[in-house]
């Protein structure tokens, strides 16, 4: 939860003496949620997170039984809001590179998680978003 955190921290401390402009107050109200939900999720994985593509258990409670990456969902919201909070829109030109790196990780990380949970891991996949 340290990067969420950090992240949230240094956005607030970017924003300080700025007017709440509509941009702003629109970027406060993604960020905040999104760097929360990035942190529960985190704490949900507990063990099983790691940086490379690993497949220690499945988890599928909490965040993780609607949504199957919700770290990288919330993460970017998270990342998008705070470009927005700190009024800088065109930093969001990194989600160009960002998204389809992030499809191309999760793609790995299925394949993992298919391969050691076979059909627990296909039926969750069927039931859950991205």
């Amino acid at each position: 939860m340290a990067l969420p955190g950090v992240l949230l921290l240094a956005a607030f401390i970017l924003m300080q003496g700025q007017p709440w402009t509509p941009m702003r107050i629109a970027g406060v109200a993604l960020m905040i949620p999104g760097f929360v939900m990035w942190g529960i999720a985190q704490m949900e994985l507990g063990d099983s997170f790691a940086v490379g593509a690993e497949a220690r258990q499945l988890v599928t409670r909490g965040i993780y039984s609607r949504v199957r990456n919700p770290i990288y969902v919330f993460g970017g919201i998270g990342i998008a809001g705070a470009f927005l909070a700190i009024g800088r829109p065109w930093y969001l030109l990194a989600f160009v590179v960002l998204i389809p790196m992030q499809i191309v990780r999760s793609r790995r990380e299925a394949r993992v998680l298919e391969e050691k949970f076979g059909d627990e891991y296909r039926e969750y996949a069927r039931q859950t978003w991205f």
